[in-house]
């Protein structure tokens, strides 16, 4: 425990600046419905962890987190594999992809909730907001694929679907990783403003909401130190898994 705190001290100590930073401006500010104190904003983190309805809201508001970001994963990397080899749909998906990009956020949640029950709103929106990065990076590691190797794969003429499974695919895996680990980031962000929206049952977005309603500002930050707990979370078990599969490679 000792030497993990060691090599990680730096780490440490900017936490630590930074919490003192928000006290000393808590202190400035003197009104808790602005900025609540560090002590207040855990003090209510740590009521909410006493309760059960926090670790059931919790895991909805995984799944609907996770759903939109698995599927996004796989659409994404699917026709992102297939448009970084055949231009004509490249060009044809392109113009798709950025107005994706472009829409804003809260355009697409109001849509959403237009279409969907207010459980598979957020699931749409995580969903359309991770599925351009995951493209995107997918073909760009497609494209950089080393021409060398698909002119000596045309050579021994080695078949289409082991070209893409391993070459493709091979040179383009550090491009796929890095948007997965930045579309899950943005994955937690949008599908927590979609709750606040479209408040399904169950939900943290809904407990954002609540807090601002009721003016209970000190749970409002206690709900978004969880989202950012949890958001560093699976992003580190994503690297984790890459590092692994990398060590096995």
């Amino acid at each position: 425990m000792m030497s993990y705190i060691w090599r990680n001290k730096s780490k440490l100590l900017i936490i630590l600046f930074w919490i003192l930073a928000w006290e000393i401006g808590s202190l400035i500010i003197d009104q808790e419905i602005y900025l609540p104190s560090p002590h207040a904003a855990f003090s209510a983190l740590i009521n909410l962890l006493t309760s059960k309805e926090t670790y059931i809201t919790i895991f909805y508001s995984t799944y609907r987190t996770l759903a939109g970001f698995f599927l996004s994963c796989l659409l994404g990397i699917m026709l992102g594999i297939v448009c970084g080899i055949r231009k004509p749909l490249y060009d044809l998906f392109n113009p798709l992809i950025i107005i994706m990009r472009t829409v804003p956020v809260m355009s697409i949640i109001i849509i959403a909730i237009m279409w969907f029950k207010d459980n598979n709103v957020p699931i749409f929106v995580a969903f359309l907001m991770c599925f351009p990065i995951i493209w995107t990076n997918t073909v760009t590691g497609i494209r950089s694929t080393d021409v060398k190797l698909l002119e000596m794969c045309q050579v021994y003429k080695i078949k289409k679907l082991r070209v893409i499974k391993s070459v493709y695919l091979y040179s383009s895996l550090p491009y796929i990783q890095a948007g997965m680990i930045s579309a899950l980031g943005i994955g937690w962000k949008v599908t927590s403003a979609a709750e606040v929206l479209s408040l399904p049952k169950y939900s943290i977005g809904r407990f954002l909401y609540d807090s601002k309603v009721y003016l209970e500002i000190p749970d409002l930050f206690a709900w978004t130190i969880i989202i950012i707990s949890l958001s560093f979370l699976f992003e580190g078990l994503l690297k984790f898994i890459f590092r692994s599969g990398d060590q096995h490679d």
